[in-house]
C-alpha cells in the first residue's frame, strides 16, 4: 500500500513539471514574436571626423645660455689692488673692473725703455763710424738688431703692465666675484664672469624622427647653409620653471648642430630669444614649446577609438545604421584628439560614446553630436 502511494505522488509531480515547462516555452515564443524576432539595438552617441586647421604643440626640455658668457682671468701674477664693480652690476665695454698692483710691471717697463734708448744711441754711433770706414756693415746690422730687440722688450713690458687692468670685453652683467681686494692672484686665476643677456640661446634636444620631419617640411635650404633650419608656420615659445610662458617669441629659423648624440639619438637645436627686460639668465632651464599649424588635418576624439594588438580602431556607422570596425592610422597625438593619416574621410560617422557596448556589424541607434561642439568639451582619452 505504501509503495502504491509513492508511485502516485511521483507521477503527479512529473505531470505538473511538464505542464509548467510547456507554459514557460509558450510565453518565451510569444515574447520573441512580439519583438519581431530581433534583439534591441544599442543606443550610442555618435559624431563625425572633422577636417580643420589645428595647432600641434611639441615640448622639449631646454637649457638657457647667454649669447656671450666668458670668464675674466688674471693674465699676470700680482696683488688685487682694486675691485671697481659689484656682483650683478651692469657694465659697458671697456669699463675698468679690476686692477692688480702695477709697481713691478711699471719698473720693468722703465728698465726696458732705458735699454731701448741705449740701443738707439749705440746704433747712431755705429752708423757714424761706418760712414768713416771704421766699422763694417755687419756691425751696423748687429746694432739695428739690438735696437729691434729692445723695442720688442718695451712692447712686451707695456702689454704686461696693461694686463694689470681688467676691463669689460662687452656690455653685460658681472657675475660672482671669486677674488677679493688684497688677494694674491696667480696667472690664470678666475676673477669673475661676464654675461651678455640681450639675446639668449635656448638649446633643446630633438629626436631623429622630429629632425627628419622638420627637414621634410622646410621649403628650401637656408641661404646661409644647412646649419640653419626654417620651420614654416611655426611659433616658438619658452615656458619657464614656474609654468609661465616667456613674453618673447623666437624666430622661425633655428640653428642645428652638425652631429647626433649616438647614445641618445638626439641632435641639439638652438632657438634665439630676445631678452629686453633681462628676465632670462645664463644657466636657467625651461621647456621649449614648438607650435606648428597643420593645414586641413583630419581629427577625431581619442575616446572614440579602441586598441587591439597595438592597432587603433573606430566603429563607423553606415547608412544602414550598422556599426563596422575600421582600422585608422594615427599621425599625431594631441590632448584628447588624434590627427589621422588614413582610415577615415571627412564626415564619416563614428561611435563616440558606448564603444565598449558595440560589436562589429551590429545595428545601433545613434544620437549625433556636432564634432565642433564635441571638441570643445573633450575630457576623456581613448579606451
Amino acid at each position: 500500500m505504501k509503495s502504491m502511494f509513492l508511485r502516485i505522488a511521483i507521477l503527479a509531480s512529473i505531470s505538473l513539471a511538464s505542464t509548467a515547462c510547456e507554459h514557460s516555452s509558450a510565453e518565451g515564443r510569444a515574447g520573441h514574436e512580439e519583438h519581431g524576432g530581433h534583439e534591441e539595438a544599442h543606443t550610442v552617441v555618435a559624431t563625425s571626423a572633422l577636417q580643420q586647421d589645428v595647432i600641434l604643440t611639441k615640448k622639449y626640455v631646454s637649457q638657457i645660455h647667454s649669447r656671450r658668457h666668458i670668464e675674466l682671468r688674471a693674465l699676470e701674477r700680482g696683488y688685487l689692488e682694486e675691485v671697481l664693480v659689484k656682483e650683478g652690476q651692469s657694465v659697458k665695454q671697456g669699463e675698468l673692473l679690476f686692477k692688480l698692483l702695477p709697481a713691478v710691471y711699471k719698473a720693468r717697463l722703465h728698465a726696458d725703455q732705458a735699454e731701448l734708448q741705449s740701443a738707439e744711441i749705440k746704433l747712431r754711433n755705429t752708423e757714424e763710424l761706418f760712414k768713416e770706414g771704421v766699422v763694417s756693415d755687419q756691425e751696423v746690422a748687429f746694432a739695428k738688431a739690438e735696437k729691434q730687440k729692445a723695442e720688442a722688450r718695451v712692447e712686451l713690458a707695456a702689454a704686461e703692465l696693461s694686463f694689470t687692468e681688467i676691463r669689460a670685453p662687452f656690455d653685460g652683467i658681472v657675475d660672482r666675484q671669486y677674488e677679493q681686494q688684497g688677494s694674491l692672484c696667480e696667472e690664470g686665476d678666475i676673477l669673475t664672469t661676464v654675461s651678455d643677456n640681450t639675446v639668449m640661446w635656448v638649446y633643446f634636444n630633438v629626436p631623429e624622427a622630429d629632425y627628419l620631419d622638420f627637414q621634410d617640411k622646410q621649403a628650401s635650404v637656408h641661404p646661409e647653409g644647412r646649419q640653419y633650419l626654417t620651420l614654416p608656420d611655426a611659433k616658438i615659445e619658452l615656458q619657464l620653471a614656474n609654468g609661465k610662458v616667456f613674453d618673447q617669441v623666437a624666430a622661425e629659423t633655428v640653428t642645428v648642430e652638425s652631429t647626433f648624440n649616438h647614445e641618445t639619438g638626439n641632435i641639439h637645436f638652438r632657438a634665439d630669444f630676445p631678452n629686453p627686460k633681462g628676465l632670462l639668465r645664463h644657466g636657467q632651464t625651461g621647456t621649449l614649446l614648438l607650435h606648428q599649424t597643420l593645414k586641413g588635418a583630419l581629427i577625431i576624439p581619442q575616446r572614440s577609438t579602441f586598441e587591439i594588438l597595438d592597432k587603433r580602431y573606430v566603429f563607423v556607422i553606415g547608412e544602414d545604421e550598422n556599426a563596422h570596425q575600421r582600422w585608422v592610422t594615427v599621425e599625431h597625438e594631441m590632448d584628447d584628439v588624434f590627427v589621422l593619416a588614413s582610415g577615415l574621410e571627412p564626415g564619416d560617422k563614428i561611435v563616440l560614446d558606448g564603444v565598449r557596448q558595440v560589436r562589429d556589424g551590429e545595428r545601433v541607434e545613434s544620437e549625433f553630436r556636432d564634432p565642433k561642439v564635441v571638441l570643445k568639451n573633450l575630457k576623456h582619452r581613448a579606451e
